[in-house]
């Protein structure tokens, strides 16, 4: 999904390459769904004839001031993106359209000509973007519900501690609430918690004065990195989690650890060479400013990332470094030892189901080899779930994390259809077993 980066990367983009010319054609989808409270006819007769003046951003919303109102604003949803035709804009990495790209894409929402021939248009697969012509952008939802913009509009140190202190939530999803702090979406509000080591469920109003300041500061330093490379991830430094949250497998890194530290050695090598050497230069979050400091405080390669569900989000974290704090980190241990002691009984339990299942099998050999058939067939069954679900989590980086919950919805559907499925067959095994011991009449 798009958040804060990506979309002032489309903006500079928009700036840099349109400002100051005119539109002379214009091409508006005939889609209600994503052209909100405005005919595709009435769309494009707003546009024809008129300048762009500017380009302008607040949280993950952008909107562009022609010479004369009304103005078109685009609201990027899970997939919205802009495309220059000859100009590399971003989407998770750098892209341009190519020759051999159809153009404009069928996924085009508002197609744009300038009266010097560069031509950009805003596309939408998924059609969960909104785009509206507006007078006063800013002074209507969804813009004028969003709080401080976290690039633009930063508070302070003393304004983020007092906020949070009257917030009882998470914290992972108080960042995902746009009106608290807009621009801030799921691999951002995941990056700025690891970066700061807060854990993802820790109360708001918990957090300490040294928490609020590192997480302060891991906000700012993520969010003008990711703008200064036009959120370009493979410039992101290789440490940061966003390289290694797409696997979707707790503690398992999805393969591409080689080209992220080739590209990152390159990156360093053309840093250090820009600043000649000059290490007060060097980015703070380098290991460089770290390698001599004690043990621990140093990030350290292994570590386990963990996934679990906060704001209704997929949500990375590294265990050993982002830990509860309070009692909340109490009652997290609460909650552990219980699970121990359900499981170990739920284990012996199943050891008792199973030994007289087999005393039940040593009567009935033939229903024995019917009842191992069904345990293969679910077993092979289960296997190819994994196999799709070991498929489906190797996913590019650019696909976003409702895609993650959806397959995560998905493969609890899958689970709990193979468990009815199970259930249904031993029921019709327990009633053919149970009409086939019923005594013969005998013929008289």
């Amino acid at each position: 999904m798009p958040e804060l980066p990506e979309v002032e990367a489309a903006r500079r983009a928009i700036e840099e390459n349109c400002v100051g010319k005119k539109i002379t054609k214009a091409i508006v989808a005939d889609d209600s769904k994503v052209i909100d409270g405005v005919s595709r006819a009435d769309f494009e007769a707003s546009l024809l004839g008129k300048t762009i003046v500017s380009a302008h951003r607040k949280g993950k919303n952008m909107w562009l001031q022609l010479d004369s109102p009304p103005f078109p604003s685009f609201q990027f949803g899970m997939a919205g993106a802009v495309y220059i035709k000859g100009v590399a804009v971003t989407k998770y990495k750098r892209s341009a359209v190519k020759d051999t790209d159809e153009w404009p894409s069928k996924y085009s929402k508002v197609f744009v000509q300038l009266d010097d021939g560069l031509e950009f248009s805003f596309t939408d697969k998924r059609r969960f973007a909104r785009v509206r012509l507006l007078e006063d952008p800013t002074s209507v939802p969804p813009i004028s519900e969003l709080g401080p913009d976290a690039l633009l509009e930063p508070m302070t140190v003393d304004e983020l501690l007092a906020s949070l202190s009257k917030k009882k939530i998470s914290i992972k999803a108080l960042l995902l609430d746009q009106s608290f702090i807009s621009g801030i979406g799921n691999w951002v509000a995941d990056e700025v918690l690891y970066q700061a080591r807060i854990h993802p469920e820790q109360s708001s109003a918990t957090l300490s004065k040294e928490c609020v300041g590192a997480l302060h500061k891991s906000i700012k330093e993520v969010i003008e990195y990711a703008v200064q490379v036009d959120a370009a991830s493979t410039h992101f430094p290789c440490e940061w989690l966003f390289h290694f949250r797409w696997g979707k497998r707790p503690g398992k890194i999805n393969g591409k650890k080689l080209v992220i530290y080739v590209a990152f050695l390159l990156q360093v090598i053309e840093k250090s060479v820009e600043v000649g050497a000059d290490s007060d230069q060097y980015p703070s979050n380098w290991i460089f400013h770290s390698r001599e400091k004690k043990p621990g405080k140093v990030l350290v390669d292994g570590k386990k990332i963990n996934f679990i569900t906060v704001g209704g989000r997929t949500s990375a974290f590294v265990p050993e470094l982002q830990k509860l704090t309070g009692n909340q980190a109490a009652k997290a241990g609460s909650k552990r030892t219980n699970k121990s002691i359900d499981d170990v009984n739920e284990e012996a339990s199943d050891e008792e189901v199973k030994g007289t299942a087999k005393s039940k099998k040593g009567r009935k050999p033939g229903g024995q080899a019917k009842r191992s058939t069904v345990k293969r067939k679910s077993k092979d069954s289960d296997d190819e779930d994994n196999d799709n679900d070991d498929s489906a989590d190797d996913v590019n980086h650019e696909d976003s994390d409702d895609d993650a919950d959806e397959d995560r919805k998905n493969k609890t559907r899958k689970a709990t259809t193979s468990k009815q499925s199970k259930a249904e067959t031993t029921s019709k095994k327990k009633v053919q077993t149970g009409q086939n011991s019923k005594p013969k009449k005998r013929a008289k």
